[in-house]
């Protein structure tokens, strides 16, 4: 098992550097949930029908499920902790290994089953979607012993359809929690779900899942009914772009999103929370929030494979580079998107960071990040 490290292994970049003090809790976020084994299929340009076998293009192996906003935490120099249960098999070394070692999380507060498997999803990235298929089995153990018992952390990002006892535990430490949820297949969007957001400070729903609890009919009208509920809410409405509302500082926001050519969207509104957490932790502006998430979520889809496709500093600093490098002068399209994201460089780094690891078609236990 790991420790907590004074900053995620291989991201030698912390953006928190000037808000850091001796009785800071061990750990900026704390997250819960499964890990799954993710293989993503790319380049393909429809699934295939019954009966029929398709060849991809490209494709990439890589921790996912709660790995996915783990990863994203702890490229952006978040100290991360995650809580989850890991099985025994071969899967399962190779994801500790990747997590722990070479991301930089801490998974002091994280158990293996002997016995146990890893569940798997197999994911088709295609016309701008794709498509899983998941098979797994529940832990032999509840988790939440292990998330009462973890470091103290800032913040920590959870599932309103996931276990939320210990919610409440967490913000009498003194965690800003922040929630998310997902598709409700029932129908109902029943807003009596929305209930333990009383312990919340923000809420990040989606476009539809937004309106379908708020029963209004836009994006707008959804974030401000979302405001009477939380301190931030935020809602996103994919290319459409964000909207968010902060009360504890009076701030409203809309961001556009950053166009690019999207390969695989899995673990997008991962990266754009874990952005959103840095952002709100630095105590940045709403609006250079929202935008700092929106370009994170948009690096993030040019690459496959969930977590290993988040950016790191590397990644940011390199498009902020090239978007200020004399040879975008008199572009018209570099000259728009450049405007709204001059706060960068008060924040990027002035040194060369270490590149991040991506997802590959095989999985190895000594893979070094820097040969990738």
């Amino acid at each position: 098992m790991t420790s907590p490290s004074p900053l995620p292994l291989g991201a030698d970049w912390d953006p928190l550097a000037a808000l850091r003090a001796g009785d800071d809790p061990p750990l900026d976020v704390l997250l819960s949930g499964t890990v799954f084994f993710d293989i993503v299929f790319t380049g393909l340009e429809r699934l295939p029908r019954p009966g029929e076998e398709l060849w991809s293009r490209g494709m990439g192996s890589s921790p996912g499920g709660i790995a996915n906003l783990a990863v994203a935490a702890a490229r952006l120099g978040l100290r991360t902790g995650l809580v989850a249960g890991f099985g025994d098999d071969a899967y399962a070394d190779w994801m500790w290994d990747t997590l722990g070692r070479e991301e930089g999380i801490d998974l002091s507060a994280s158990r293996r089953f002997p016995g146990f498997h890893s569940p798997l999803t197999a994911s088709v990235a295609t016309e701008g979607d794709r498509a899983m298929v998941t098979h797994g089995h529940e832990l032999p153990e509840p988790l939440t012993s292990l998330v009462i018992s973890a470091p103290a952390a800032r913040a920590a990002v959870v599932d309103l359809a996931g276990e939320t006892t210990w919610w409440a535990d967490l913000a009498r430490r003194g965690s800003r929690i922040f929630a998310d949820i997902g598709f409700d297949e029932s129908g109902r969007w029943d807003p009596a779900d929305l209930a333990p957001l009383s312990h919340c400070h923000a809420f990040t729903p989606n476009a539809l899942e937004a309106m379908s609890y708020t029963r209004t009919d836009s994006p707008d009208r959804a974030v401000r009914a979302l405001a009477e509920l939380v301190p931030l809410a935020v809602v996103t409405d994919g290319a459409s772009g964000s909207y968010a509302i902060d009360g504890s500082t009076g701030e409203e926001a809309f961001c556009p999103a950053v166009p690019v050519n999207a390969t695989d969207t899995t673990g997008a509104g991962d990266v754009f929370a874990a952005a959103m957490v840095l952002g709100t932790l630095a105590a940045w502006p709403l609006a250079e929030r929202l935008k700092f998430a929106a370009l994170c979520s948009a690096l993030a889809v040019q690459q496959f494979g969930g977590s290993l496709a988040a950016p790191g500093w590397g990644d940011i600093a390199d498009w902020w580079r090239h978007l200020s490098d004399a040879s975008t002068e008199g572009d018209l399209r570099a000259a728009y998107t450049r405007e709204p994201y001059r706060f960068l460089e008060g924040i990027v780094p002035d040194h060369p960071v270490q590149g991040r690891r991506r997802a590959q078609g095989t999985f190895a236990l000594r893979s070094d990040a820097g040969e990738h």
